[in-house]
């Protein structure tokens, strides 16, 4: 009866130690749910897509400091393409746009991390949720905590860790992975709609 006890608890504590290594894929919403959680449930929503080419392409990523996808040191994310044809999610209430969504992902700490971002129509934020994540403690970047920060940012906000957004503490990259997302889909907004 004794071996048996010592062998249950033994057992328990290599699950624990196997499970605390190990990285957790979580949806928390469909991208129905996302777009209704940034835009509310009484509007039509309508999906344009659009082609980032040259020379739109090349300011787009001069904005981004050159790259379309922000690979970390020290993340072990699998790779997440960097491509250059884009969904926007319209709002529409009597006929007329009254925001505008973009849904991406970006390589967090151990995988990819999948963001939905609102704008209103002169590319100020006024949402931004977490759809899905491969994280072991960069959950907490989903907190309205983190991302209400977001929420009026433009492409005149700094938008940089720690000079106008407080990060999570042990999740850096994580953070710095929803910085990247929310510059990103402010500056394509922009670059495709704006500066047309």
């Amino acid at each position: 009866m004794f071996k048996r006890e010592i062998f249950l608890v033994v057992a328990v504590i290599c699950s624990l130690i196997v499970l605390s290594g190990t990285c957790f894929a979580m949806r928390l919403l469909s991208q129905e749910e996302a777009l209704k959680k940034v835009f509310g449930p009484d509007v039509q929503i309508v999906t344009e897509n659009k082609e980032l080419t040259e020379p739109a392409l090349s300011k787009a990523k001069e904005r981004l400091d050159g790259n379309l996808v922000f690979y970390q040191k020290g993340s072990k994310s699998k790779e997440v393409e960097a491509k250059t044809n884009f969904d926007f999610y319209f709002a529409l209430k009597d006929g007329k746009k009254t925001g505008v969504a973009i849904i991406d992902d970006e390589p967090g700490k151990w995988g990819p991390v999948e963001f939905i971002v609102a704008l209103d129509l002169q590319g100020a934020v006024t949402k931004v949720e977490v759809i899905s994540y491969e994280e072991k403690r960069g959950q907490p970047i989903a907190r309205h905590s983190f991302m209400g920060q977001f929420q009026g940012k433009t492409s005149k906000s700094p938008l940089k860790l720690y000079k106008d957004i407080n990060g999570v503490s042990g999740a850096t990259i994580s953070s710095n992975c929803a910085i990247f997302a929310v510059k990103k889909a402010i500056i394509l907004y922009e670059t495709l709609y704006l500066n047309e």
